[in-house]
């Protein structure tokens, strides 16, 4: 054995300092792009002071209206294509007998005809939803209160 091995020791320690560093950069970015995944349907949002509404534990139902006028819903299979009014009407009546409490929203492009959207909530309320919400986004200026 050598003079200089006796000073030599095996080191067993691992620094994880650069993989928290990774983990970090990961979670950042899964926070960002998180919220674009979930819209299927581009609408853009009228913009009004509104308050959150809290949800249960379960997704809300939400019916997107498209610029064009077509309807979307968010569950079932081919989400991200137009349904008709019939169509709508049953598959909300469906998901509202297995689960009544189940919050319905509309989401309606600020450039869409006021009646698609009134259509859209008339076909909510056939199909047995009590309530309707309306979903906008925040406005960017809060107005002045008087």
């Amino acid at each position: 054995m050598n003079k200089g091995d006796k000073h030599r020791r095996a080191m067993a320690q691992i620094n994880v300092v650069p993989y928290i560093d990774v983990m970090l950069v990961l979670l950042v970015i899964f926070v960002i792009t998180a919220p674009l995944m979930t819209q299927g349907v581009m609408v853009e949002l009228p913009k009004a002071d509104s308050e959150v509404i809290e949800t249960e534990v379960q997704e809300p139902l939400i019916v997107t209206v498209d610029v064009n006028g077509n309807y979307f819903l968010n569950v079932g299979e081919n989400a991200e294509k137009p349904i008709d009014h019939q169509s709508l009407v049953n598959r909300v009546a469906a998901v509202l007998r297995v689960q009544p409490k189940t919050t319905v929203l509309v989401r309606g492009d600020k450039q869409v005809q006021y009646g698609k959207v009134v259509l859209a909530m008339s076909l909510l309320q056939r199909a047995g939803a009590p309530n309707v919400g309306l979903i906008t986004e925040q406005p960017d200026v809060t107005p002045l209160k008087r």
